[in-house]
């Protein structure tokens, strides 16, 4: 019940209407003025009512934000404590008796007349709900008066949803932005032509061409944070044709992280990301993440790319306490002090822990030490370039390490394991491809010889934003002047964004009974070649004559295409939408342990040749199906 110091002006202006609303009934009630009972039962109930009432809108958190920003849900919270508020009345005249009158039949007790207490109702709904609503209106009163600066830049807004209503909003409010709105484009039919804060609707998107002529706008907001990448995609297409700049809210997931204030300032360009053509997942991660409540989570790797962003929401659904580990000591502080500076999570609920997974010792030290229930394992080396250098290493860290995490994680009885794997892990032709099915390998074995322990596999495509991954290379090519080099134009890789996968990461840990392989619907691949020609099309520069693409052959190992699935096995879906389940016949534990009996001895020697030959051997086996008898022998 947090009362702050804006909230007793608040209460102090409350106070009288509820006080005029109650006197007001009594008024109302009587043509000929309130008899003298009336009146006495007024004066003594008065002051009883506007504190209870006060305390009824005090628990009905009435008092937790500026009037101003009021809005539909608060109204409906305001109109259940005037129903609580009102009906103090009554009980509190049953309880006390303040009135007593004396009549033929001896003493009454004066009750408050139902016609009272409905005006009464009434009344205070009006006086209540109308304060708050005479507040915002008076603090929204800038936009009928907007003028726009001479100098403005004429904005289109793509979107009449609630986000380009908030962009316009912030842009009647605030001239010194130096923004004039000529007008929405929005796909909605029933919106065509009406106006908004005096703004029209010009048209529907497939008529952009058409409006951008006639409008001839300075620049494009596009105000849809929850758009597909596709009609991101056609906007910045016409508009790139005329040389008009266009930006974008920021996505729903940015959103959430960094709040809607002062939305217009944080409007920004539209980038390879938005356009790439695949409707987000989206998932309410309270809900999805809800069976962490209360946990002790362990993140390994929790400095990386996807680490650092399973760090992010966990921290939202409030785990009991949420263990960071990593081996990189700059990447593991940044997200302490994010975490605690900027996301505002108390430091008694995080653990800090600089480790590295293969150290056997040093993990069990860790999980006896804070004791995680939930472990999210995505710890990996990733660079496939850097693994071919260093196969002996790849498998070390990807592969030894998993399984040792998926072995203390079951003789500590976690309750459930996530491992975050890769498309690179299906019919794997590279170095880091082989090591990642290998971890998929032990932790579908770990699943049979630990099942009080839940374990959960994921995979998914390339990410977007990551260390290493193709986009900031772009970048940085574009930057210098190119050339951009691709090696196969016909190379295509599914792509998601990192939130996205850590919410499908999050969301498989609920999902399973134990020991499944889960996959993200990714959508249509992505052409490299054309991906390249987009981002530098972005840039404001023209591909192949300002900067140029340059094909330079494929790398050892590397595949055209991606593969989310293997051929053995069989996609399922799942309770949860756009999320599948690679189905396979299970593996046998103990062939699985004899394998990395093997690979444990060639890493242990650093026969980097023979280790290769060895896991290739083991991949083709499991292709087939590893039994018991298929067991290899070293």
């Amino acid at each position: 019940m947090p009362l702050h110091r804006h909230s007793l002006p608040q209460l102090a202006i409350d106070g009288v209407l509820v006080a005029l609303a109650y006197a007001l009934a009594y008024r109302l009630r009587f043509d000929r003025g309130v008899p003298d009972d009336y009146q006495d039962l007024l004066g003594a109930t008065i002051l009883p009512v506007v504190a209870a009432s006060l305390v009824v809108f005090t628990l009905f958190r009435l008092y937790e934000k500026w009037w101003r920003y009021v809005g539909q849900r608060d109204f409906l919270n305001i109109g259940q404590a005037v129903v609580v508020a009102m009906l103090f009345v009554p009980a509190y005249n049953a309880l006390t008796h303040p009135k007593v009158v004396t009549t033929n039949r001896g003493e009454v007790v004066l009750s408050v007349p139902t016609s009272i207490l409905a005006m009464y109702f009434l009344l205070l709904l009006l006086f209540i709900a109308g304060a708050r609503f005479v507040a915002r209106a008076v603090y929204e009163r800038p936009l009928r008066g907007f003028r726009p600066r001479p100098d403005a830049r004429r904005v289109l807004i793509v979107g009449a949803g609630d986000g380009g209503r908030l962009v316009l909003r912030e842009i009647l409010k605030n001239p010194g932005l130096g923004l004039a709105p000529v007008g929405f484009v929005d796909d909605d039919p029933t919106k065509r032509s009406i106006r908004i804060e005096g703004v029209r609707v010009l048209g529907r998107t497939d008529e952009l061409p058409r409006i951008l002529d006639e409008a001839e706008p300075d620049e494009v907001t596009i105000a849809i944070p929850s758009a597909p990448g596709s009609l991101r995609g056609r906007v910045v297409s016409a508009c790139r044709e005329r040389g008009i700049p266009v930006r974008t809210l920021p996505t729903v997931f940015e959103l959430l992280q960094t709040g809607a204030a002062n939305v217009v300032r944080q409007v920004r360009p539209v980038e390879v990301e938005d356009i790439l053509g695949r409707e987000p997942v989206r998932m309410e991660l309270d809900r999805v993440g809800r069976y962490l409540d209360g946990e002790v989570v362990l993140v390994t790797g929790a400095g990386g790319s996807i680490g650092s962003e399973l760090c992010r929401q966990i921290a939202r659904v409030a785990p009991r306490k949420l263990v960071l580990l990593d081996h990189a000591e700059d990447n593991l502080f940044r997200i302490q002090r994010e975490l605690e500076d900027d996301r505002h999570v108390h430091p008694s609920t995080l653990a800090v822990v600089l480790a590295d997974c293969k150290e056997g010792e040093r993990m069990r030290e860790v999980f006896a030490e804070h004791r995680p229930t939930v472990v999210f394992h995505a710890a990996a080396y990733k660079h496939v370039g850097l693994m071919e250098l260093n196969p002996v290493e790849a498998v070390r860290n990807n592969a030894l390490a998993t399984r040792l995490l998926a072995r203390i994680a079951g003789e500590s009885q976690v309750k459930r394991f996530v491992l975050v794997s890769t498309d690179k892990a299906v019919t794997p032709a590279t170095v880091m491809g082989a090591s990642k099915a290998l971890a998929e390998f032990a932790v579908e074995a770990a699943q049979q010889r630990w099942p009080q322990t839940s374990y959960a596999i994921v995979r998914f495509g390339n990410v977007l934003g990551s260390s290493g991954s193709v986009v900031p290379i772009f970048r940085r090519q574009i930057a210098r002047g190119g050339p951009v080099t691709v090696t196969d134009r016909r190379m295509t890789r599914y792509f998601m964004t990192i939130p996205e996968a850590v919410q499908l990461v999050i969301r498989s840990g609920s999902l399973g009974a134990g020991g499944e392989v889960f996959v993200l619907e990714m959508g249509e691949p992505v052409s490299i070649w054309q991906l390249a020609e987009t981002m530098i099309e972005l840039s404001g520069l023209r591909p192949h004559e300002d900067v140029v693409v340059e094909e330079v052959g494929r790398r050892p190992g590397e595949k055209l295409h991606e593969e989310l699935f293997n051929p053995y096995e069989a996609s399922q879906p799942t309770p949860s939408e756009k999320i599948l389940r690679a189905a396979r016949e299970p593996l046998d534990a103990e062939a699985v342990e004899a394998m990395f009996d093997d690979v444990s001895l060639l890493v242990l020697e650093g026969d980097a040749a023979a280790l290769a030959a060895k896991v290739s051997e083991f991949t083709e086996l499991r292709a087939t199906g590893v039994t018991a008898e298929d067991r290899p022998v070293a």
